[in-house]
């Protein structure tokens, strides 16, 4: 072994354990000390799926997309949340392990892998075992698009990786900003198509939706659950091309900057 890849195995091993230590500091940290620890990972989309179910199930008799209420909302409800959970927990990252990044052997990549595959993780399990739920329940057998159902995973984790680096420097640069990512994004729910299909509204307004990346990756959901469903208007390259450019352009400040805001903020 020649003394570089000696480095680089070295440098391999270092990452990979402080990543570890801060993945079991944040376990223990978000669910060790709260009664029911990783249960409330599953009541939470639960909780929110039954509302939705439950209220909508009375106005109408049947979703727009099948016969089940709940896996109607949870193929638009989980997505949403999990995109909410990834942009938020990595906006901070920074912040949350503020003490530890004095450290020289610990970076501000670490504190936001560590986040990243712990969030990655953990919704992956509470969707897989909803959705298989909700699928187990369904008279008939759905002929699933699994292709379609792993792109919308890795677009949402795309998106919400490139929006949550980007707020991680925006957050610690101006404390302002966070509240007016707040303000902006209380509609955000009602307009990313978990409620509704892009496809029944009016072409002017669905353009304008469109650019809303999340209702891609609802479409993109529903197109791998409910087979007799196009969503054509679904366009992954955007999805990833914003996420990357966002992505790029947060690791490319917190570089830069972070020492300064972590000294400053």
């Amino acid at each position: 072994m020649t003394l570089a890849n000696q480095i680089s195995s070295e440098r391999r091993f270092k990452f990979c354990r402080t990543v570890f230590a801060l993945i079991l500091r944040e376990m223990a940290t978000t669910y060790g000390r709260s009664p029911g620890g990783y249960v409330w990972a599953f009541l939470e989309p639960l909780a929110g799926i039954t509302l939705l179910s439950l209220v909508f199930s009375i106005a109408f008799n049947a979703p727009p997309l099948g016969s089940s209420f709940p896996l109607f909302y949870a193929s638009g409800f989980l997505p949403f949340l999990y995109y909410t959970e990834v942009s938020q927990k990595l906006a901070a990252a920074l912040r949350f392990s503020r003490p530890l990044l004095f450290y020289p052997t610990v970076t501000f990549w670490d504190a936001i892998c560590a986040r990243l595959i712990l969030t990655v993780l953990t919704n992956a399990v509470v969707m897989i075992v909803i959705f298989y739920a909700l699928i187990s329940l369904e008279t008939g057998s759905p002929n699933l698009r699994p292709i379609h159902l792993l792109n919308a995973f890795l677009m949402t984790t795309a998106l919400g990786f490139g929006v949550g680096v980007m707020n991680c420097f925006l957050i610690m640069a101006s404390p302002l900003w966070e509240r007016l990512w707040g303000i902006a994004n209380k509609p955000l729910f009602i307009i990313s198509g978990v409620l509704f299909l892009i496809d029944d509204v009016p072409d002017k307004y669905a353009d304008l939706l469109a650019f809303n990346p999340i209702v891609h990756i609802v479409g993109e959901a529903r197109k791998g659950i409910y087979s007799n469903y196009t969503g054509n208007y679904v366009n992954s390259i955007f999805v990833y091309g914003l996420s990357m450019t966002l992505l790029a352009l947060g690791i490319m400040l917190l570089r830069r900057f972070h020492k300064h805001l972590l000294n400053n903020g």
